[in-house]
């Protein structure tokens, strides 16, 4: 990739990053920690990975899906598909409100384009993808299926049951991603419970392992091609993404504290600070 792409791709999330505080800044409410160290992730995949149309149709044929598990992080998926095209930027302004399409967790009621299943109930996006990707397999449509999962979401025993249907089926057309942060609502992982040796356990359960760090586009970006060099020779796929919550914001780095806290105005000012605008602001 040029540097001036590779630039763009940086700019690009960084102004993601903007839209995140300030969305959840102007209800009072969300999910900033995980979505800002998610950025770089959501940019690599949307800007240049992923083969998709922003004219959305339900059934996406012919194109990669992409299905976010830990939904509470919507807010950067909702300012990732503004950017790209599924609909008006301007929209982020409703996040959260009364009547928006923008729902805390993403919602298909409102028929917000690029969002396919209601998600948010953890433990539940793997096996959805899976779905979509036998589908694939059936219709002979070689695209393939994405999916984000966080490292807390993992305590639940659904995902292990679709990883073995996963491995057992060769649902090779799979690319998981986890968000290795290492942090979730109630404290570190560790601390709640933990995941002990998470490559191990991935491959013991026959599948194909990446690990890369989240919060460079570089490696993002190679981690995601790497992925799917290894997809389609019958093994599903797995990156491990290591990032850090709040990733781009000083004070937010690194803390579970801001899983699910908005910031001040103060805090919303120290953090825009440090958010260079790149594009505009809705």
């Amino acid at each position: 990739m040029s540097q001036p792409d590779l630039l763009k791709l940086k700019k690009t999330a960084t102004q993601i990053r903007r839209d995140i505080v300030r969305m959840v800044h102007a209800c009072q409410s969300g999910h900033p920690g995980g979505s800002l160290g998610c950025a770089d992730f959501f940019v690599a995949l949307y800007f240049h990975h992923l083969n998709h149309k922003s004219k959305f149709n339900m059934d996406g044929k012919g194109e990669d899906l992409f299905f976010l598990s830990n939904g509470h992080i919507s807010p950067v998926w909702y300012s990732t598909l503004a950017r790209s095209g599924y609909f008006d930027v301007k929209e982020l302004s409703t996040f959260r409100f009364l009547n928006t399409r923008l729902q805390g967790h993403p919602a298909t009621h409102e028929h917000l384009p690029g969002i396919r299943i209601a998600s948010g109930s953890l433990g539940q996006g793997l096996s959805a993808a899976l779905g979509a990707a036998q589908t694939k397999k059936l219709n002979q449509d070689k695209s393939l299926v994405y999916v984000l999962m966080g490292d807390g979401e993992i305590q639940e025993g659904q995902v292990w049951e679709a990883a073995m249907y996963a491995a057992h089926n060769k649902m090779d057309n799979v690319i998981a991603t986890i968000d290795y942060n290492g942090q979730q609502i109630d404290g570190p992982v560790n601390k709640i419970l933990s995941l002990l040796d998470l490559k191990a356990k991935w491959e013991a359960f026959g599948w194909t392992v990446v690990e890369f760090n989240g919060n460079s586009m570089e490696e993002t970006l190679n981690g995601i091609e790497t992925a799917k060099a290894a997809s389609r020779k019958g093994k599903p796929v797995i990156n491990l993404m290591k990032t850090e919550m709040g990733f781009g914001v000083d004070y937010m780095v690194g803390s579970h504290k801001w899983h699910g806290a908005a910031p001040n105005d103060d805090e919303l000012a120290k953090a825009l600070g440090q958010l260079e605008e790149t594009l505009s602001d809705y």
